[in-house]
């Protein structure tokens, strides 16, 4: 998708949120890079895009945590789109309803209100790369799971809700194999929901593995500074999703939980489903796990993945995605920073970046906004 046709952020404004009373910062251009030392509020810029999408944000944290601090009464985040079909304005925060009431979460397009997040991704889709993501490839099977489905949430702005009310379905089952172990009319009746959520939650998380990895294979560049991913999932689930229609797949699932009820109360959880999925990632070029790549390479081969996953993003959204990138130009060696810096001007979509070091960004002077970022204050950044 070409830059002219991409929406654009052109304001971002915001109150009482992390380390900023207030903020009202206008931007021109595709590309924006904010430096400033560490603690300067960078990475709270980035996060308060991030709310645009549904879910917590890129930080993971819970919504009161970004109120500003000594300010009970909550925060505000607005930003104004430049899109082929228009301008909008968004709008999220926390707000009290009443004098004693908890702040609430509230979801605003062209100053309605609407009934979540969900609703901005018909304007907008965000992806997004953090220095913490480094170490996905070597950690937990838990991280590279919630990866995925970030990467899924961005096609598929339903599939957080699916996720979660699995989640509670789960919980469900749970406490009901602990307290009532015996009660197999309500032990059936929320089996049938988990099947019915665990699958599609599976089938989702394969489409776009699928879609992504075909993606790579049909866009390989072995000149290109990123190498390329090969993606597959593992799981009995995704076994099960991967060989049996969906109507099939749920009443295989469902008589592997009734069957394995003992087994699952004993464990205090249940043990097969999509929460225990992992995506393995190999490095394409040398066939071999992700894991065991060099430290560069991992980072080389993350951020390619990221990169072909906007690519994915926008041919089957239309909509050319944000891409908020934290600190990721920092450990770059010079040829990897300007392929990185081509390959983000080439997809099309707006893109803002943290770092530390002026001189990361000191090719992109002309091609992008450059602005230093001080405690609460964002001016534009001096030669």
């Amino acid at each position: 998708m070409p830059a002219s046709s991409a929406t654009l952020i052109t304001r971002l404004i915001l109150q009482d949120f992390r380390t900023y009373a207030s903020l009202d910062l206008s931007v021109t251009r595709p590309l924006v890079a904010l430096v400033g030392e560490n603690g300067a509020g960078k990475t709270n810029l980035l996060e308060a895009l991030s709310l645009f999408m549904p879910g917590r944000g890129l930080r993971r944290a819970d919504l009161a945590q970004m109120i500003r601090h000594d300010v009970p009464a909550g925060f505000a985040v607005s930003v104004s789109l430049d899109a082929p079909i228009g301008e909008t304005r968004l709008g999220t925060g926390l707000e009290r309803t009443a004098p004693d009431a908890r702040p609430s979460r509230v979801c605003r397009v062209a100053g309605a209100g609407v009934s979540s997040a969900a609703a901005f991704s018909e304007y907008l889709r965000i992806v997004w790369l953090t220095p913490d993501l480094d170490a996905l490839f070597r950690g937990a099977a838990g991280d590279r799971r919630r990866f995925l489905d970030r990467l899924v949430l961005a096609v598929d702005s339903e599939h957080g809700a699916r996720v979660s009310a699995l989640e509670r379905a789960l919980r469900s089952r749970n406490r009901i194999l602990d307290e009532t172990p015996d009660n197999r009319l309500w032990l059936d009746a929320i089996e049938r929901e988990v099947a019915e959520l665990a699958i599609a939650v599976a089938a989702a998380r394969q489409e776009t593995v699928h879609r992504l990895g075909a993606l790579i294979l049909a866009t390989r560049d072995d000149t290109s500074p990123f190498p390329f991913a090969t993606l597959s999932l593992e799981g009995d689930i995704d076994s099960l999703v991967a060989s049996h229609a969906a109507v099939d797949a749920e009443d295989r699932y469902r008589a592997i939980l009734r069957e394995g009820r003992a087994r699952d109360r004993a464990a205090g959880r249940t043990l097969v489903g999509p929460q225990a999925t992992d995506m393995l990632v190999r490095h394409g070029p040398k066939d071999i796990p992700a894991h065991l790549a060099s430290t560069g390479e991992q980072k080389a081969l993350l951020i390619g993945l990221v990169l072909a996953h906007a690519q994915l993003v926008g041919s089957m959204t239309g909509i050319a995605p944000f891409i908020l990138l934290d600190e990721v130009a920092a450990h770059l060696d010079p040829r990897r920073r300007a392929g990185l810096f081509a390959a983000l001007e080439a997809l099309g979509g707006q893109v803002w970046m943290t770092g530390a070091d002026p001189d990361l960004f000191v090719e992109l002077r002309g091609r992008a906004d450059l602005l230093h970022v001080t405690p609460g204050q964002v001016v534009p950044l001096s030669a």
